[in-house]
């Protein structure tokens, strides 16, 4: 599957702002924030392998809605869980996890995301191919 492929809903965007707290090229198209600006939403797309370091949302949550490709997810001390188009995530307030797409697919979604990121260490290649 090829960026072109996954963006079908929303352009794929640009390459991401945030990539130093990513592993592997992502692209970022911001679509909005609420009427009380208590969240952004944006759509996030992973080249295959690509992936978020570790992170928390404090004060907040992180809602993905998964629109195209093969993703992982993963909060800290559970087992990661394999992601495809038309799963849903929520993430609370406080809890370490990270996001991206699996090893051979590209993967995108939308993410609703209030509160402030944390931004922490970044999923080591060995706990990556361990999935």
């Amino acid at each position: 599957m090829n960026k072109e492929a996954v963006g079908q809903i929303f352009k794929a965007g640009e390459p991401n702002p945030y990539g130093e707290f990513f592993t592997g090229q992502t692209f970022l198209t911001n679509l909005t924030d609420t009427p009380d600006g208590s969240a952004g939403i944006g759509v996030v797309t992973f080249e295959p392998g690509a992936r978020n370091n570790w992170h928390i949302h404090h004060d907040g949550y992180q809602i993905l809605l998964v629109t195209g490709g093969l993703g992982w997810y993963q909060e800290a001390g559970q087992p990661a869980q394999a992601l495809k188009k038309g799963d849903v995530v929520v993430t609370h307030d406080g809890v370490k996890h990270w996001h991206g797409a699996q090893a051979d697919s590209w993967f995108e979604h939308i993410a609703i995301t209030a509160g402030t990121p944390e931004w922490l260490e970044a999923v080591s290649d060995a706990e990556y191919t361990q999935l």
